[in-house]
């Protein structure tokens, strides 16, 4: 049996979340964190992606996402985790080892502009990590 197809509309508002499998760190160094935010540009640059907010966390990721079309989200989160999860097993020479994610990413879609204020506030405040980025 095949999986549900996921909500993927666009010029609506999502909160995307993924933690790693075992709840394993995966940041655990500035130069992991930064690999990790330059990805989100590289495919923001791909696929046109508005990213309204995130925080990287050692386990988890949040991010605020606003596709411009219909199946923007799939096409970034797609890119955006098989990317990471080649170039971490790349660089830490696990190839082969298993998957860096839990499964696939958790999107909910925004239901109101005072949900969507909400989301900002649990995102910002979840910024735990002090980073290259200056948090």
């Amino acid at each position: 049996m095949g999986r549900v197809a996921r909500v993927d509309v666009a010029d609506q508002v999502y909160h995307v979340i993924n933690r790693a499998v075992g709840r394993l760190q995966i940041f655990t160094a500035d130069q992991e964190y930064k690999l990790f935010e330059d990805l989100l540009l590289e495919v923001q640059d791909l696929t046109d992606m508005r990213i309204l907010s995130h925080t990287l966390m050692p386990n988890h990721w949040h991010l605020q996402l606003y596709p411009r079309q219909n199946g923007d989200l799939g096409t970034f989160m797609h890119w955006l985790t098989n990317a990471h999860t080649r170039r971490v097993h790349s660089i830490t020479k696990t190839v082969g080892t298993g998957p860096l994610y839990q499964g696939r990413y958790k999107s909910f879609l925004t239901q109101s502009d005072q949900h969507l204020l909400a989301v900002f506030k649990y995102v910002e405040r979840n910024r735990c990590v002090p980073g290259w980025w200056g948090a």
